[in-house]
């Protein structure tokens, strides 16, 4: 990571966690857009069939090309905000930063109302089915492009993995899940969601939690603007601030970012090597052991007798294979031995569910979103796109 004009994102921890409600106000802006099109297209109409009238080849306007910046803002004076204030006072003496430095960068946050939506939870509805999810990753589109990605970046996958033990297909499992290879890394300005989350998180259980966990990225990504000597608001990404192809939070920029093309650079938008090397290093930092070779899970049948219940849960692998099938736990091959596993349950919905024994390097992948339905989408999708390209 040393210019981070090229580098961008953040491990919000990914794929699947926020609902996607849209605000009203964005609903109203985007309905009026559609209705000024529409009106455009029906006059650009009128004008085609007269020049045709006429016998001149009426010429077809461009489609309006995708805007860079994704978001409705709204420029508020976040100066004015007490916690803000409190904010600067710590970027000036706990990191150095001149006050008017500061000062300059709150003045040019915006509010970022779609953030706040996107954030909170999903309203109850349908049960977990862990089918229905995985459809939306492990699908042709990012089948076809994990194989170009892998084919294209096939030393730099087989380096990462002789290094850091992390195998191919989980590091392309991951890129492709978080943002099909690079194709939609987020067009949020993160200085904005990232304010947005800090000061005006939604109504929740654990809202003073998660204001502190942005507060301290929107200081990291600061920071690392200020070590990268870039304008902070050049980086684009999630609407929780996600940065770059493996969608690594500003921090996790900082703590795990690898310069893995070794062109002086921590490039994560635009270096497929510095993304490959970097999830291997994260994955590597959060309990991967690469000893255990072999699959990171096992199916398994679970005994009538419930005594397995109490297994289910967290995100460690805590038991022996000894204690797991003694609770009834049976697994369809031999687990290897000297190993600690978990028990997880994919649900499915009204169809029975899935019970799958899973070692320590599932539950890795799970610090990188905690969910098991993310995981094993990345074990999935690996899998396929390795079995894509005939290996």
């Amino acid at each position: 990571m040393k210019s981070f004009a090229p580098l961008l994102l953040a491990l919000a921890l990914g794929a699947g966690q926020a609902s996607h409600a849209i605000a009203a106000s964005s609903i109203h802006h985007t309905s009026a857009k559609a209705a000024a099109k529409s009106a455009k297209a029906g006059k650009a109409g009128k004008t085609a069939v007269k020049a045709g009238k006429k016998g001149k080849a009426a010429k077809a306007a461009p489609a309006p090309r995708r805007p860079a910046i994704d978001y409705d803002g709204e420029q508020v004076n976040f100066g004015e905000w007490q916690a803000v204030r409190g904010f600067e006072d710590d970027m000036v003496n706990r990191n150095g930063f001149e006050r008017a430095e500061v000062e300059a960068v709150v003045a040019k946050l915006r509010f970022i109302d779609s953030a706040v939506q996107l954030v909170k939870p999903a309203p109850p509805g349908k049960p977990k089915n862990w089918q229905a999810y995985s459809e939306r990753f492990i699908e042709p589109i990012r089948i076809h492009a994990g194989v170009r990605f892998w084919n294209e970046n096939a030393a730099e996958l087989a380096r990462a993995e002789a290094l850091y033990g992390v195998p191919a297909e989980i590091i392309a499992g991951i890129i492709g899940v978080e943002t099909i290879y690079g194709r939609d890394t987020g067009r949020f300005r993160v200085m904005d969601v990232l304010a947005t989350l800090a000061f005006a998180y939604p109504e929740s259980p654990n809202r003073n939690d998660r204001m502190q966990f942005f507060r301290s990225e929107l200081e990291q990504t600061m920071l690392l603007a200020r070590k990268e000597n870039i304008d902070p608001f050049s980086l684009l990404g999630s609407f929780a601030g996600a940065v770059g192809m493996p969608q690594f939070m500003p921090s996790n920029i900082l703590k795990y970012g690898v310069d893995f093309d070794g062109d002086g650079i921590v490039d994560l938008r635009n270096s497929p090597a510095d993304a490959i090397g970097s999830v291997a290093n994260f994955l590597i930092a959060h309990g991967w052991d690469r000893n255990a070779t072999g699959p990171s899970v096992f199916p398994a049948d679970v005994a009538p007798s419930l005594a397995w219940e109490p297994l289910l849960g967290g995100l460690e692998a805590r038991y022996a294979a000894a204690e797991l099938q003694g609770a009834g736990v049976v697994t369809r091959t031999a687990l290897p031995d000297q190993r600690n596993y978990g028990l997880i349950d994919l649900q499915n919905g009204a169809d029975p569910t899935e019970y799958w024994v899973a070692n320590a390097n599932f539950f890795a992948i799970t610090k990188y979103n905690r969910s098991y339905f993310y995981a094993m989408s990345v074990v999935e999708l690996g899998r396929a796109v390795r079995l894509a390209r005939g290996i």
